[in-house]
């Protein structure tokens, strides 16, 4: 999963301006200073003023945020700092100022903008300028600790003394948590890359209690609250959606979830890996047991091969970073898209520098919220990258479908909505698509294709539950249900609930495991990525009906159809003009997410996975 820097709104989430903007403070004093009652007319002015300063401050604050996560130093952080107070500071005045027209009668547009102008900052500031700059500060301060966290082994190559060369940051950390079978050392990277957290504790709790002030300030009752408003329905009810959308898919959840457990406890001995317990979080192949796909070789059908290892036949082909990127835009042209200006390539961060601590989280950007499109990410020849860069140039793409509308709407329908895309297009990285780009000489039989679903199912359906529980657990958080000297119990008792899985080694609260999480110290909403989840499966199947494929649905693609490349874009390019319903009516004729096409697309592997269960004592 990526974080993405999403046009204004993520603007105004991350609030980095650039060098030039430290000097002056931006005009927001946009209200008729007389105490008239607000009229209509004096709103549709207000709207469009603060619509003007924003784009431009959004334009600034994306460039300094792409200085800043490519080059992590001092500077760069005091100056995105004191940017950011400025930034934040008129946002909050606007947003306040926004209040005078509540009680209007207003046209349509112009209420939508000026909602959205509040629930555009994922992050208010209350409006106290002491207030706005220690919040400038914690920000860039715990994002900067996690970008540039790393941990040196206790054994030199697994079996001696510690040496420089076996520090590692993240990127090593997960690579060696994808292939290796060694719990112990598992267990240590695990551990180790949690030492990095805890010194975030103090203050992510200092940023909740202003997060919530500055939310209250614009009228919801804490951050989450805020949070939680800004998809077209009340909190309560959106809340109430999201558990409707996991009933949906858990006793998919819950039948993989067994099969796996009895898998690894065949290879690491059920002490291990108990029979009816909480799968011990190392041993998933990932450093947050968000995505299972690395243990595939553990749990897979024995007579369910599908004749190619797709990060051997792109290491094979000498693929380099920039081709991989080729192949995804390719896709995107093959549908009638355009392709990516040259400016992409010759601004984008492809591989990881040499010299210099960058983010190496992927992401997409566009600087100007018009076409400077680009790329942040540090890519490896494997196929989690490949289906990755499909995915962030589905942002790209999205983001030039909008920019023709008014800043305010240069956005998704909802932030579900534009994580969905390039995973609706990965859906169609199928065997028949890399026959087509020459990935793989020849397209298996439908026979073996519960290989395949089952892969899918270990990134894509073991994903769900943790894309639901992180904004969970700082719902609670911000509504005080959780305080912070309950942070990591909480935290833990939500893995448990709903991904069944449990800490490896004993957890207290003088850790702060949510912190090891990149979207918590930087403050990226996490919900989106559970809509995703869901949403582009209904993408999918509609894609493909439009298309006019006949077959099971996991073997579709739409790779080469303009058709469906048509419906596509002309649902992107809506953007957040209207209610994200109106949005998906416009792509699948309905109104209302339906998880269901998980279920079709996933029913062979399904019916499979109970027959393996038989007998066995699934649940936690």
């Amino acid at each position: 999963m990526t974080t993405k820097k999403l046009a204004w709104a993520a603007s105004l989430a991350a609030a980095f301006l650039s060098i030039g903007l430290t000097a002056c403070t931006p005009d927001t004093d946009i209200v008729p200073s007389s105490k008239a009652p607000p009229t209509a007319a004096e709103a549709a002015e207000f709207a469009a003023a603060a619509e003007s300063t924003l784009m431009d401050l959004a334009t600034r604050a994306e460039r300094a945020a792409w200085v800043r996560s490519n080059y992590i130093t001092d500077d760069t952080q005091a100056i995105a700092a004191e940017a950011n107070g400025l930034l934040t500071a008129a946002a909050v005045d606007l947003a306040g100022k926004a209040a005078r027209y509540d009680d209007l009668a207003l046209d349509d547009d112009v209420r939508r903008k000026l909602n959205r102008l509040k629930l555009a900052m994922t992050l208010p500031a209350p409006p106290d300028p002491a207030k706005i700059a220690d919040l400038a500060r914690i920000s860039g301060s715990l994002e900067s600790t996690y970008g540039t966290g790393s941990y040196c082994l206790s054994r030199s190559d697994y079996g001696g003394t510690a040496s420089d060369q076996d520090c590692l940051d993240l990127t090593g950390m997960t690579q060696i948590m994808a292939s290796s079978r060694d719990p112990e050392l598992l267990r240590e990277l695990w551990t180790g890359w949690r030492t990095v957290s805890p010194t975030m504790r103090a203050e992510f709790q200092r940023l909740v209690d202003l997060g919530n002030e500055g939310a209250q300030t614009l009228g919801y009752d804490d951050l989450g609250s805020l949070w939680r408003s800004g998809y077209d329905m009340p909190a309560d009810d959106f809340a109430a959606e999201m558990d409707r959308l996991w009933g949906q898919v858990k006793p998919l959840y819950d039948a993989l979830h067994c099969h796996v457990r009895d898998g690894l406890a065949a290879h690491y001995g059920e002490a291990l890996v108990p029979e009816g317990q909480p799968i011990p979080a190392h041993l998933l192949g990932n450093m947050w047991a968000q995505t299972w796909g690395n243990v595939y070789d553990l749990v897979a059908p024995a007579d369910a091969d599908p004749g190619y290892d797709l990060t051997e036949r792109i290491v094979a082909s000498g693929m380099t970073e920039i081709d991989m990127v080729l192949s995804a835009e390719g896709f995107f042209t093959s549908m009638g898209f355009d392709p990516l200006p040259d400016g992409f390539w010759r601004r984008s961060l492809f591989t990881k520098p040499r010299d210099r601590d960058v983010v190496c989280h992927a992401s997409a950007w566009n600087l100007d919220q018009v076409d400077d499109l680009r790329i942040k990410m540090c890519i490896q020849p494997s196929a989690e990258d490949f289906v990755t860069i499909h995915h962030e140039l589905g942002h790209n793409i999205y983001q030039r479908a909008y920019n023709q509308q008014p800043f305010m709407y240069r956005n998704g329908a909802n932030d579900g909505f534009h994580e969905a895309i390039g995973d609706t297009i990965a859906l169609s990285v199928t065997p028949v698509y890399l026959k087509t780009i020459g990935l793989i000489d020849d397209i298996p039989d439908e026979s073996s294709d519960l290989g395949l679903l089952l892969s899918q199912a270990l990134d894509k359906i073991a994903f769900l539950p943790f894309g639901l529980l992180v904004d969970r657990w700082r719902w609670q958080v911000f509504s005080g249900e959780t305080p912070p000297q309950q942070y990591n119990q909480a935290w833990w008792e939500l893995r448990r609930q709903y991904q069944g899985v449990a800490a490896p080694v004993y957890r207290s609260e003088a850790d702060f495991d949510p912190g090891a999480k990149y979207h918590v110290p930087a403050n990226v909403p996490y919900t989106r990525y559970f809509l995703a989840g869901i949403l582009q499966f209904q993408f999918h199947r509609s894609l493909c009906e439009i298309a006019g494929f006949e077959g099971s649905l996991h073997r579709c693609s739409v790779y080469g159809n303009r058709q469906a490349g048509k419906r596509l874009n002309e649902m992107l390019a809506m953007g957040a003009s209207r209610p994200w319903p109106e949005a998906l009516e416009a792509l699948t004729g309905s109104r209302e997410i339906d998880a269901g096409a998980i279920i079709d697309y996933f029913a062979p592997l399904m019916d499979w996975l109970d027959e393996q269960n038989q007998g066995r004592n699934c649940g936690w």
